[in-house]
């Protein structure tokens, strides 16, 4: 609770108590839109409003400013204190509240707008800053907020605060919906657009403006601040020597920028790939579905395929069409038919396509979407894949989100239908994955949250708020970008463009009836990997075949130094050179990664084996300590991933949300990803049974990846088999791993090695306040049992 805020909330509603159209706001302390409204309806209220709201409108505005710009000696006290509360309310110090503009009133607008960018020094309030006071836009870099952002922030508030259609934007370092509008007024106020005209939306002259100004090397000038401010907002990156490095806001197009548009192009599915600044790519940096008539090579329809279209559709360019695995009918009048055929599949693979799957059941309103109904329609949807149209294991099933779904929405509802969906999967086996259909915050989110494997994106709907001020997820799979009527020989339906990334191919006849696995092929390498170890005749066969899926990276050429060599051959142990070089001639080229069963994510087979060969060799341990098999795995990720933190902090001040949005995520680049986790647990797991059963490893491997007591419940049975079935354990065992002191001296001082030689200057966890580090902890807990919890 905030002394000043509550002082304001106690204030304004004593004041206005009665008044017609007033809304109390609650008396808590805390800044929140409650309060926000419930000054802007004391506002009007003093304006002589006769009907007040919780907009801050044309008519609040041009009444406020009939009566000039607030400041020292301005007349009306009750006004000045409602300036003054909304600047405490804001994190300002607003003076007395006693109805004077005082100079500590002054300085605090002046601090207020030297943050938004405005370059005015005078202290005076004109009707856009109060109207931005009135709001729960912050000034100051915020958790997740960068500077890079928030300098474009200014600069567009700096630059357009004066044109009477702009609006004085936050400057937290997010990029959002207003974020987005902002550049677009921008673009259309360079492009010559009226102010009263500029929308901030996608419309012909903007479309035209686009065209007409191309930017690329050598370019300079506002249109190339604008191009690189799209940039920065889309988050593009490009490789510089062995970094990545993200581009900035600049006014010359140079090499930096050609590099990381040349890989949004790519990622984008861009027909050209030249890394200049055209039409279609302004177009996919600034709206969700990008240039709509570009090339599309993939469709999705509620209508029946027959050989006839899919062969039409096949020459227009298009490889794989969306269809419908069920309906639902509540009412018959309403019944589309949108489901697969009896007969369609072969039709269309007849026809030389390739399909995808969707599961919609209504799907368009919020009640629609609970932990239970996901449960419901996962079920159905796998039984409906397997029983009906035999789709083989490892088919991705979208999950439809079919309206504009707000993020505290996708919080309450979405989030716990999706955990429904992967808790119904892994009932049923596991056998298929889930992806999601919808704009981009909710594919974004319910990928990092609930584990979707691939993002199926309603980019057609670029005016939904999940699509505005909304990067592309770096796992799309799918983007709808146009709804239009296909025609040919006679026949005409209603069709969605799509493009197609590729990650995800959709079915063909040879992913239907069959009994095959995605993991086969790797199975089958480490039964001949196996073999050859047996062969070898020296050593142990299981902590052999570690060892050359180890190598070289957690052997003694690659990685984190100590000394001469990375810490590997002190953790563990140099693997037997005359065993490498044998295996090498015996089973050929080495597998680097596989796809997981259960998740679709890509696992790499080396950091899985040296879990596994370290817990083998040095034994696995339950309980609250650590040992030398978590350093291998989840343990010194956790501390890799402590420090990507701290080296983060000035945008991440808190431990937990740092865990909550970048720890175990498909969409996040992070030191420990979502696909670090799962090596890490099976390679604990794998390992474990390796060394205490003593079984042959390739018939673990097999066990683990093909059966759903294996993979379907890996975090399960990773969490009663190491932390003893307790989050107690858990957290305790991630504090010992990050402070405690070690029994083992080697790892003692591997730890410590870690966090000085990759964390620089960073405050280790043993030195920081138990304030700090306590929430850091919990929310890797969280993210844990968050996952854990998803399976059944």
């Amino acid at each position: 609770m905030d002394k000043k805020v509550l002082e304001a909330q106690q204030w304004v509603n004593k004041t206005y108590a009665g008044k017609a159209g007033y809304n109390p706001c609650p008396e808590n302390g805390q800044t929140g839109w409650s309060t926000m409204f419930a000054l802007t309806r004391a506002l009007q209220i003093e304006l002589g409003i006769a009907t007040p709201s919780d907009s801050f409108g044309p008519t609040t505005e041009s009444k406020l400013a009939a009566l000039g710009d607030i400041g020292a000696g301005f007349s009306n006290k009750n006004i000045v204190n409602i300036l003054s509360h909304a600047l405490f309310c804001k994190g300002y110090w607003g003076g007395a509240g006693d109805g004077q503009y005082s100079i500590t009133t002054m300085t605090a607008v002046k601090q207020l707008k030297s943050n938004m960018g405005l370059d005015e020094t005078n202290g005076m309030v004109q009707p856009k800053i109060f109207k931005a006071l009135l709001t729960m836009d912050a000034y100051v870099v915020v958790a997740g907020g960068t500077e890079k952002v928030r300098e474009i922030q200014r600069w567009l508030n700096g630059r357009y605060h004066k044109r009477s259609s702009f609006n004085i934007g936050p400057c937290d370092g997010l990029y959002s919906r207003d974020v987005q509008k902002s550049l677009m007024r921008a673009l259309q106020y360079e492009f010559g657009v009226a102010d009263d005209a500029a929308s901030g939306n996608m419309g012909p002259t903007t479309q035209n403006g686009l065209k007409a100004h191309e930017v690329g090397p050598g370019s300079s000038g506002i249109f190339v601040q604008l191009f690189s401010a799209a940039c920065v907002f889309n988050d593009l990156k490009y490789k510089d020597g062995g970094d990545i490095v993200g581009v900035s806001f600049t006014s010359s197009y140079g090499g930096g920028l050609e590099k990381a548009v040349k890989a949004f192009q790519e990622f984008s599915c861009l027909e050209q790939v030249n890394g200049r600044g055209d039409y279609d790519t302004w177009c996919q940096l600034l709206v969700s579905m990008g240039n709509p008539d570009r090339k599309a090579n993939a469709c999705d329809t509620r209508f029946t395929i027959t050989t006839a279209r899919a062969k039409a559709l096949k020459a227009a360019g298009y490889e794989v069409v969306g269809r419908y695995l069920d309906e639902e009918v509540l009412d018959p009048k309403y019944d589309l038919d949108k489901e697969i055929q009896p007969g369609e599949l072969d039709q269309i693979f007849a026809g030389g396509m390739r399909v995808f799957p969707i599961s919609q059941y209504h799907a368009r309103k919020l009640g629609d979407f609970t932990y239970s109904e996901g449960y419901r329609h996962a079920s159905k949807a796998h039984d409906r894949a397997e029983s009906v149209y035999k789709f083989n294991r490892g088919s991705v099933i979208y999950f439809a989100v079919d309206y504009d779904a707000t993020d505290p929405e996708i919080t309450s509802n979405i989030i716990p239908y999706f955990h429904g969906i992967q808790a119904a999967l892994s009932a049923k086996g596991k056998k298929y994955i889930a992806g999601v259909y919808g704009s981009r915050n909710v594919c974004q989110r319910v990928s990092d949250e609930a584990y979707a494997r691939y993002s199926f994106v309603s980019g057609m709907s670029w005016g939904f708020s999940g699509n505005l001020g909304f990067s592309m997820p770096k796992n799309w799979s799918f983007t709808q970008i146009k709804e239009f009527k296909f025609s040919a020989n006679g026949d005409t339906f209603d069709l969605d463009r799509d493009v197609m990334r590729g990650n995800d191919p959709g079915v063909g006849k040879d992913g239907i009836g069959g009994t095959s696995s995605p993991v086969d092929k790797m199975l089958d390498y480490i039964d001949a990997l196996y073999a050859a170890a047996v062969r070898y005749g020296k050593g142990n066969p299981n902590e052999l075949v570690c060892e050359f899926l180890r190598s070289p990276k957690y052997n003694s050429e690659y990685g984190p130094t100590l000394g001469t060599r990375n810490g590997w051959w002190l953790l563990l142990y140099e693997a037997d050179s005359d065993w490498l070089k044998f295996a090498e001639k015996e089973v050929g080229k080495r597998m680097e990664d596989f796809k997981d069963p259960g998740y679709g994510v890509d696992l790499n087979l080396d950091h899985l084996a040296a879990c596994a060969n370290t817990v083998i060799s040095k034994g696995s341990i339950s309980g609250k300590s650590a040992n030398r098999g978590d350093f291998a795995g989840w343990g010194g990720d956790l501390c890799t991933f402590y420090i990507e933190w701290r080296q983060a902090a000035d945008s991440y001040a808190s431990g937990y949300t740092f865990c909550q949005e970048r720890l175990a995520k498909i969409n996040v680049a992070s030191s420990f990803s979502f696909g670090d986790l799962l090596e890490d647990v099976d390679g604990y797991l794998i390992g474990t049974a390796a060394g205490i059963k003593d079984k042959p490893i390739n018939q673990l491997f097999r066990a683990h990846y093909t059966q759903a007591s294996g993979f379907g419940r890996r975090f399960r049975d990773f969490y009663q088999k190491r932390y003893q079935g307790s989050m107690d354990v858990v957290r305790a065992s991630a504090n010992h791993m990050l402070e405690g002191m070690l029994s083992d001296d080697i790892l003692q001082t591997m730890r410590q090695a870690l966090f000085y030689t990759q964390g620089g200057a960073i405050l280790v966890p043993n030195v920081i306040p138990d304030s700090k580090l306590n929430p850091f902890v919990d929310g890797y807990v969280d993210v844990f049992k968050k996952i854990m919890e998803q399976e059944k």
